[in-house]
């Protein structure tokens, strides 16, 4: 049954979701089913808590659940920057064309073996298109993206989420949806 309280956030990906009973990759619990919506309670880090209408929670990747949108963006405002592929696409062309200097250096003599892996050191690209659908892999994050042209979602990431350092201290804020937004601190004063 629904909670009628309950209000969606996000959705979870296609392929279903991994979930922990807590924010420990050794605490593994159900996985959520393909494109469940559920409800952002709190982040640590890379992990997000979130809440299924039924009223179960769990911890997962948060960098893999999807935004629901709260109003449609108007047609001619501009993407936004986060939603924008045009950055990680340059830097793939970048990459590869530096990967690319190097094999023609590599092939004509002018670089030894040697000198090709100290200049390829580093380097990593991914990109895979497949009509108006492209995965591009962000080495700044690491994780693989996907875009249809209008906005990045994470597909998938290299490594299991990671908590935020706690600043002074403290654990973290919650947040709170039932009604308008509200962040309650630790101690529990709503600001």
């Amino acid at each position: 049954m629904t909670d009628p309280g309950f209000r969606p956030t996000h959705v979870v990906p296609g392929d279903g979701l991994p979930a922990w009973e807590t924010p420990d990759p050794g605490r593994p619990t159900v996985p959520l089913d393909p494109l469940l919506p559920v409800q952002l309670l709190q982040r640590r880090g890379d992990w997000g808590q979130v809440l299924c209408s039924n009223g179960w929670s769990a911890w997962v990747d948060g960098r893999r659940l999807l935004a629901v949108p709260r109003d449609p963006p108007a047609a001619d405002a501009p993407m936004a920057r986060t939603a924008d592929p045009r950055p990680l696409l340059l830097r793939a062309e970048e990459t590869l064309a530096r990967y690319r200097a190097a094999v023609t250096a590599l092939a004509d003599g002018s670089l030894d073996g040697e000198a090709f892996q100290a200049r390829t050191r580093g380097l990593r690209i991914g990109l895979v298109v497949d009509g108006d659908s492209v995965w591009l892999y962000d080495p700044d994050h690491g994780r693989w993206v996907y875009t249809d042209g209008t906005a990045l979602h994470t597909h998938a990431a290299d490594a299991a989420p990671r908590a935020a350092p706690e600043p002074s201290g403290h654990p973290p804020t919650q947040v709170v949806t039932d009604g308008p937004t509200r962040v309650v601190a630790p101690d529990g004063d709503v600001r």
